[in-house]
């Protein structure tokens, strides 16, 4: 059986974090979150209202943290998925969730991001030379760091997938389930 862990906390994008989370349930394989601290935390659902030149955010669903990052061990885990949200930013900054992102890259494990996501991907400073893409606003921040953004609903490069928002997550899930798969 398959591990994989989601990294992500208070204000992470809803859609993001429980399509992931029951997408990968239902192909038999365990699933763990992993926020700042082991509690319920609460999610975020951002979209698209007419009149808005940005997304808007209101309350998500309460999500339970199965355990906090600083007790995670990611070598226990066959995968990683970062939803986006505004947790990613705040992620970005805290030094132990990092570090889980950094064993993914480094050690070539699959790695799907979403929206926001890819903000702890540059955080690590390990993604300068790849193929991207994030939420459109994002692409001053990938590129700035060296990644090739590519404005599209899903970006395949080598073990990492990445997409735009939630509106991508069919195609994030599809392409994450089947380099899964294929590493088995």
């Amino acid at each position: 059986m398959k591990n994989i862990l989601i990294v992500t906390g208070d204000a992470g994008e809803a859609q993001e974090i429980y399509y992931a989370k029951f997408r990968l349930e239902e192909e038999g394989w365990r699933v763990r979150i992993a926020a700042p601290s082991a509690r319920v935390f609460l999610s975020v659902v951002h979209d698209f209202e007419p009149g808005f030149d940005t997304y808007t955010e209101k309350p998500g669903y309460r999500v339970l943290a199965d355990q906090a990052i600083t007790e995670t061990n990611p070598a226990e885990f066959d995968g990683l998925v970062l939803p986006g949200g505004r947790a990613p930013e705040y992620l970005r900054n805290r030094p132990p969730a990092v570090a889980v992102v950094r064993h993914f890259l480094e050690t070539g494990k699959p790695i799907a991001a979403n929206c926001h996501g890819p903000l702890l991907l540059l955080a690590t400073g390990l993604a300068r030379g790849r193929k991207m893409t994030a939420y459109p606003d994002l692409e001053l921040d990938l590129r700035s760091n060296g990644v090739e953004f590519v404005n599209q609903e899903v970006v395949v490069d080598g073990p990492l997938v990445t997409v735009r928002g939630w509106p991508d997550n069919g195609p994030w899930m599809r392409e994450f389930v089947r380099i899964m798969k294929e590493r088995a």
